[in-house]
């Protein structure tokens, strides 16, 4: 699967429209205003959203969660344009980690070996059995 061609691209042009907006008057432009408070504003406004859609998804609240993952998503093409960081960069990480490991929800913490001679793919995996913890 090659990520550029077959993810879609809302992202994409949510991403164009987040740098077109950027240099807009940060009176009437939402994207405009946080690009002006800076990436520390940025980085806020992300994790808002990130607790906001969890606190939802604990209570049951679909529809809610839905709105607030547009809202999470929006605010993750922000800090990617302030960063530098382009939606394809992302797509491309996300076709190297199926590469190695097959679809999984996020590479393990201790380092993989891998046989450089390795062409298949893994199937999809969940990793579960991982208790939550707590970063310090």
């Amino acid at each position: 699967m090659d990520y550029l061609e077959d993810m879609s691209d809302s992202l994409e042009r949510l991403y164009q429209a987040v740098i077109v907006a950027k240099d807009l008057d940060p009176s009437v432009s939402r994207t405009a205003k946080l690009f002006q408070r800076g990436p520390d504003k940025m980085a806020k406004k992300l994790a808002e959203e990130a607790i906001e859609v969890v606190i939802d998804a604990v209570n049951g609240k679909t529809e809610a969660v839905v709105r607030e993952s547009a809202d999470l998503l929006y605010n993750l093409t922000v800090l990617w344009a302030s960063a530098g960081v382009r939606p394809e960069d992302v797509w491309h990480e996300m076709e190297r980690r199926e590469h190695l490991l097959g679809i999984a929800e996020k590479l393990p913490k201790s380092p993989v070996k891998v046989p450089p001679s390795r062409l298949t793919r893994r199937p999809i995996v969940a990793l579960e059995g991982r208790g939550m913890r707590k970063r310090h």
